[in-house]
């Protein structure tokens, strides 16, 4: 391929509409263009890499067993509301209606649409396990879309569904996904950890996310250091504490805390450290007033509020529900008198009977509350996201933090579409039995982004071999040296002729623009053809990775290459 004849526009400053890493250099190095909010056009270079993402993601899942279909992007309506989730998505779920006005959607995901293949074509046990995959492109309408391709409203995804006849053949089958995505993150060169993670709009019993390890990551991922805990943060449970409560010795006290309403004025006025509050949050859980208490100094998991309340649908509380349940403006409610649904609390607050929390009127506080006296708390249980300083809930090791990059979502779904989708076999004994379902995501076009945020530096991307556009970049520095162009494309047509993909830059450019723009575009391998080189009988080979430049001699060149490609991909751990 030659440069000459590619269309790959490079810009020499980031556009200021990008945000992250990855969205200026995909749009600096030709690779994709904004068409409109969080949707964009690949340009050649940008869909090569993609296409080479999706080609070992096809090949693993071909590998474990799975078989490829192709579902519409576009599905009914009625679909959506016979499984519940019609409702439930909320406004990421892009809803359209045909010239008939029937109801329809632009697919977010195919739970629906593949259980409804399935239920009418799958009769036997003796049909099942089966496992289908698509890659397609998928819409989800986000309200803030940002970052270009990290969380943009139209995407490519893998996604897989498996049906079996019960729970040990699901479990079988989740791990076959499990292990064939590990192969996958492997072969793309990405250093990547496998979490525990909390199942959110799918569903389901149970969830691994696979992240791909990046400081700019918008996730956290707490691991053990000691064993192989790992989980996202939204996932990651705190024992409980050791101990017996203390019986309160204080009586309850009302005090005046004027326009104090966040924990660091109250804790400011009183002179206290804020692991002596407990926050009281009003929360809308399908539409009913619930609270969740916890200490001052904690973050409550939504995650796990909403799973422990089963809510489908769960939302802070505005201003004027929480006036109606506490009697106060926000900021001073309190367990104490709280009218709500439910009043659960966090785990660690039964440890403790001295409490300051809000007194349910406006610029008034309680000093010295105990729960098991003064409130109605239906449940404590693990409601706070961990942080460091807590050990493992496995081991009790020391845990380590760091960001990572969501790219694939593999869940256990149970009966929770079969059932609602009446999607169900004959078994050995003639009888109607629900398929137990899994299904397993991976983030295609993600991954592209992922991959550079994970592998750059201040001269551009840096690709790993196996989904580079271009594995090779031949820089021609012939300027009006025939016998330097000619070298450039012999060294160009030997490497294709042996199957490596290679691109010749024989561009009438200067030598520092070919360097930058090889360097922008992140081919992993660079070879300089010049007057000076041929005279030695050489050429500079550049390993994009380390910034490693060596010689390779002209005789014995293909072998002599070879040689160092493989020490170059094996820098990769490839």
């Amino acid at each position: 391929m030659r440069l000459s004849r590619q269309y790959a526009p490079t810009l020499k400053e980031s556009p200021a509409e990008a945000e992250v890493v990855s969205h200026k250099l995909l749009l600096r190095a030709g690779m994709i263009r904004k068409l409109t909010s969080g949707i964009y056009t690949y340009l050649p270079l940008g869909l090569r890499v993609l296409n080479k993402v999706a080609d070992i993601v096809r090949e693993e899942m071909n590998r474990a067993g799975a078989q490829e279909i192709l579902m519409p992007m576009v599905q009914p309506g009625d679909l959506w509301k016979e499984s519940g989730r019609w409702e439930f998505y909320g406004k990421e779920l892009l809803r359209i209606k045909d010239r008939h006005d029937r109801d329809y959607c632009l697919g977010p995901t195919h739970e629906e649409v593949v259980t409804d293949l399935v239920r009418g074509e799958v009769k036997s046990y003796r049909q099942l396990p089966i496992n289908l995959y698509q890659i397609q492109t998928k819409f989800r309408d986000e309200i803030r879309p940002r970052f270009g391709l990290m969380r943009g409203r139209e995407f490519v995804m893998k996604d897989a569904y498996s049906f079996d006849r019960d729970d040990a053949g699901a479990d079988e089958s989740y791990k076959a996904m499990f292990h064939a995505y590990e192969r996958i993150f492997e072969r793309l060169g990405l250093r990547f950890k496998a979490v525990m993670a909390d199942s959110g709009a799918i569903g389901g019993s149970f969830s691994n996310e696979f992240m791909v390890l990046a400081e700019t990551g918008e996730d956290t991922i707490a691991s053990c250091l000691s064993c192989d805990f790992a989980a996202n943060l939204e996932r990651a449970e705190i024992n409980p504490p050791q101990g017996a409560a203390p019986c309160a010795s204080l009586p309850l006290e009302t005090v005046a805390t004027p326009g104090k309403h966040t924990v660091e004025e109250v804790c400011e006025f009183l002179s206290v450290p804020p692991s002596k509050l407990i926050k009281t949050l009003i929360y809308l859980a399908d539409g009913e007033p619930v609270a969740a208490l916890v200490r001052g100094d904690r973050e409550l998991n939504e995650a796990k509020l909403s799973n422990l309340l089963n809510a489908g649908m769960l939302a802070m509380a505005p201003p004027e529900v929480v006036k109606e349940v506490s009697n106060a403006p926000v900021g001073f409610a309190g367990p104490k008198g709280l009218k709500v649904k439910r009043l659960v609390a966090d785990h660690e607050l039964a440890l403790g009977a001295d409490w300051i929390t809000g007194a349910n009127a406006a610029d008034a506080h309680h000093l010295h509350l105990d729960l098991a006296r003064d409130a109605e708390v239906e449940t404590f249980a693990d409601l706070r996201v961990i942080t460091p300083e807590d050990p493992c809930p496995r081991c009790g090791g020391a845990l380590e933090f760091a960001k990572g990059i969501e790219v694939g979502h593999v869940f256990k779904l149970g009966l929770k579409y079969s059932s609602t989708l009446n999607c169900k076999y004959l078994d050995e004994q003639g009888k109607e039995q629900f398929m137990v379902m899994g299904s397993y995501g991976i983030g295609v076009s993600r991954i592209v982004a992922a991959a550079i945020e994970q592998n750059n530096d201040d001269r551009g991307i840096v690709w790993s071999p196996p989904i580079a556009p271009f594995e090779v970049a031949v820089l021609s520095l012939a300027g009006k040296k025939q016998e330097v162009a000619d070298k450039a494309q012999e060294i160009h047509d030997a490497l294709e002729s042996a199957g490596i993909e290679v691109m010749l830059d024989d561009r009438k450019e200067r030598p520092g623009v070919k360097f930058a723009d090889a360097d922008l575009v992140g081919y992993p391998m660079q070879l300089v053809v010049g007057d000076k080189g041929l005279a030695n009988g050489i050429v500079e080979a550049k390993d994009r990775r380390t910034g490693e430049r060596t010689e390779i001699a002209l005789e014995n060149f293909l072998e002599n290459f070879k040689n160092w490609r493989t020490e170059v991909r094996n820098g990769w751990g490839l």
